[in-house]
């Protein structure tokens, strides 16, 4: 990637951070932690990382006053990278977390995988893109949650899918608004790969009202 590149991470307390910077910094961006919510409307590129619950993100995030950047950001279609838990923020509600309410910039609640399986998931799974999907491409990527989004995508966003005990959306994307469920940070030569055409697509993609 070309030099100048920059990222600004928002704090969630639970976020894997040092895996985060050193995915970015392979492709030559710099990244930078959030510590007011005027930087996030400033920022060129945004991520939203997350790894814990739903609830303790939340509130880290409305704690600091960065909900409604955040979700005037998405909804703006500004660049913006939205991982594990960060994917199931942008949504109304989740069942891991009764009465937090999330940004609300997708409609639904988060539901718990099946009973039936063994929670989390954690390891490799195969991702299969919609065909409107223009960043995520076939590949593996690595999982670690015990909860997830149903499909279908939300109107105006493209899916991407794996199987795990049933379908579940893997990622979302609209223009440079990418959402992953799994990792892309820990996914080998193929998440790096993600990485670099969202930071591409960055460079390149306007905003894009819903």
């Amino acid at each position: 990637m070309s030099d100048g590149l920059t990222v600004l991470v928002v704090p969630t307390g639970t976020a894997n951070l040092a895996s985060i910077k050193a995915a970015f910094g392979r492709l030559g961006a710099t990244v930078v932690m959030a510590e007011n919510p005027d930087q996030i409307d400033a920022a060129e590129r945004v991520v939203l990382p997350g790894v814990g619950a739903f609830g303790a993100s939340m509130t880290e995030v409305r704690e600091h006053g960065f909900h409604e950047p955040l979700a005037a950001r998405i909804r703006a279609g500004r660049p913006t990278m939205a991982v594990c838990v960060g994917l199931q923020l942008l949504f109304d509600a989740s069942e891991e977390s009764d009465g937090v309410p999330g940004l609300g910039v997708l409609p639904g609640t988060i539901s718990r995988l099946p009973a039936t399986l063994r929670v989390p998931q954690l390891g490799w799974n195969q991702v299969e893109p919609g065909p409107d999907c223009a960043m995520i491409e076939p590949g593996h990527a690595y999982f670690a949650n015990s909860y997830r989004a149903a499909p279908p995508a939300p109107d105006g966003w493209a899916a991407a899918t794996a199987d795990h005990g049933g379908p579940m959306i893997a990622a979302l994307e609209r223009g440079a608004v990418l959402g992953c469920q799994f990792h892309p940070e820990l996914s080998g030569a193929w998440g790096q790969a993600l990485m670099g055409r969202w930071l591409a697509r960055s460079t390149t993609t306007g905003s894009t009202s819903c």
